[in-house]
């Protein structure tokens, strides 16, 4: 069995915003921009990578949701808990400098964690959390 991830998807409360963070910090390439209800979905991923995809979505915007649920999630989103990913690059210090020089906010620099992975953290504009671990 050969499996993939094509597609993950993370919250927005500004689609532009995200489609800046995504495209001018992290470098990603955008590959559709959706718009639908008064709901933008932006899908973005790798340069070279045209299987894996970020689907960039409206909180909530699933139908089943109640208003209860919808608020549970702009809280925790608020609160930076609700989503996070993490990704790989080859060139984990100028991937942070990158993100640096575009203002996103920075949780963690650049460091050598004990259980051997060297990393960094950003939030995005939603408040999800973004790691890059080092590839070597």
């Amino acid at each position: 069995m050969n499996l993939t991830i094509l597609w993950t998807f993370l919250p927005h409360t500004d689609p532009d915003a995200a489609l800046a963070f995504y495209r001018d910090a992290l470098g990603f390439e955008v590959r559709n921009d959706v718009g639908f209800g008064g709901m933008r979905w932006i899908t973005v991923g790798p340069t070279g990578q045209p299987q894996t995809s970020i689907v960039l979505e409206p909180p909530g915007a699933d139908p089943g949701l109640t208003d209860n649920e919808r608020l549970t999630i702009a809280e925790l989103m608020a609160k930076g808990s609700y989503a996070r990913i993490v990704l790989g690059s080859t060139d984990l210090d100028g991937t942070f400098e990158r993100g640096l020089a575009t203002g996103a906010e920075v949780v963690q620099e650049p460091t050598e964690r004990p259980f051997g992975v060297r990393d960094c953290a950003f939030r995005d504009p939603s408040g999800n959390l973004i790691r890059i671990n080092e590839l070597v």
